[in-house]
Order: C-alpha cells, then structure tokens, then sequence
C-alpha cells in the first residue's frame, strides 16, 4: 500500500504546489490524479518517488518511508517504483533497446551502467517488453526517430522492464491523439490487471472513466476531492475546474 500524509511542497520563490495532501492508494488499485495545470499533480508524483523532495509530510510504500530514505535505500525503492512522463523524458541521440535497459540501472552495479553493459537476462528482459508494446523491430532505431506515440511506448517498456510493484504516470497521454491515448492508456490497465498499483496524472475525464477506480482532484495544491469517477457530478466538477470551465465527457 501507498501512504501519503499531509504532503506539502513549497518551492523556493514561495509557490505553494501541495498543501497538506493525504490519501491511500491499495494494492492493485489504479488512481487518477486530475486537476487545472499547475493544480500540484506532477509535483505529487515526483515527491512520491523524491524526483523532488517534499518540504513536509511523509510517504510511505511499502511499509518503508520513502521520505526519510537514504539516497542508496531510495536507489532500491526506485526499482519497483516505475515512472512513465508526459514527455517521453528518452535519450533521443541513444538507441530504443539503450532507452529501455535504463530501466534497469537499479539492478546492475553503478560502474557497468556508466558503460551501458548489462547483463543478457537484463537485455532479453528488455526485448520482452518492447514485443509487448509493439516495438522490437524499432530496438536499433535511435529514439528520436520514433514518432510521439512510439517514444511514449518506449517509455512504457522502461517502465515496465523495471518489474514494478507501482507505476506513477504523469499526464503520459497529454501530447497524443485520443486513438493513441486510449493505446497508451490500455497498456496501463493491463499491468494494472496483473496486480501492479498505478497513479496517473489525466486531463480528460473520459479516461478517468475508463480505466480509473478511484480519483484524486487537486486545486492548488489541496485535494478537493477523493471518490469514485462517478461521483463526479457537474457542482464537483466545477469546483475542481473553475465555474467557466465547460464539462466533456
């Protein structure tokens, strides 16, 4: 289970991106995260994992407290704790199979992955997963000559390849089209119906819908709500979006 308690992130010139933020997520439960940009969700994520570090509050996964984590017992956290970002976040100058054994570098010693050697079960696991989404020929093409869609899978088997027991995914739809959205989206239900927990940071409520159990909504930075997707009425609605904001889907 993951715990979050009365999370708070200040950042230096005074924004306050998370105020007093607590909820649970169960094993195996997939929870949305919506709310207007700059409402506080990509910050939720990354202190979850401590990409950023939370001003107050703790988090704890598993039973272990990841906010006062030493920097290498956060290193073994972060190998179950995968994370997929809105902007694919790939060496774009690097090879497809190279991208996808990144996520493997919690695994193997510091001094081989400065070198990008990994053993050959590391590598057949990464081919493993990109035939799962599609993309084992692509395994020798550089990154960047992928289009939006294929990186985002590439970032997907990364995650993926880490063998996580939680997936955080922040806003990882947001630059595709809806076909390739719902794409991204069912690779997530999947893993998420192998029993792997998933936080996913959407805009749209019709994937909230769709592939969430339960929701979060933020705004600036307070959770305004937590329930069921369908207990989103259009009063909630409005007070989670703003009263000029027009519901679709």
């Amino acid at each position: 289970m993951l715990q979050v308690r009365n999370l708070t992130k200040v950042y230096e010139d005074g924004t306050r991106a998370l105020v007093d933020v607590s909820f649970d997520v169960a094993d195996g439960e997939f929870l949305a995260v919506i709310g207007l940009s700059g409402s506080g969700k990509s910050t939720l994520l990354r202190c979850i994992n401590r990409l950023i570090e939370p001003t107050e509050g703790t988090v704890v996964w598993d039973g272990i407290d990841v906010t006062a984590a030493s920097q290498e017992d956060l290193r073994r956290i972060r190998r179950k704790i995968g994370m997929i970002f809105q902007h694919f976040n790939l060496v774009h100058r690097s090879k497809v199979i190279t991208n996808v054994l990144a996520g493997r570098l919690g695994y193997v010693n510091p001094l081989f992955s400065l070198l990008n050697r990994f053993p050959p079960e590391d590598v057949a696991k990464a081919f493993e997963q990109l035939e799962r989404v599609g993309l084992a020929d692509k395994a020798y093409n550089r990154a960047d000559e992928l289009s939006g869609g294929q990186q985002q899978r590439v970032g997907v088997a990364r995650a993926l390849v880490q063998e996580p027991e939680l997936v955080l995914a922040d806003e990882p739809v947001a630059s595709l089209d809806p076909v390739l959205a719902h794409s991204i989206m069912r690779y997530l239900e999947a893993i998420n119906d192998e029993g792997t927990s998933v936080v996913c940071s959407l805009h749209h409520l019709d994937l909230v819908h769709r592939y969430a159990d339960r929701v979060i909504a933020l705004n600036e930075g307070v959770v305004v709500f937590e329930g069921s997707p369908d207990e989103i009425d259009d009063d909630k609605f409005k007070e989670i979006y703003g009263k000029e904001a027009e519901r679709i889907g």
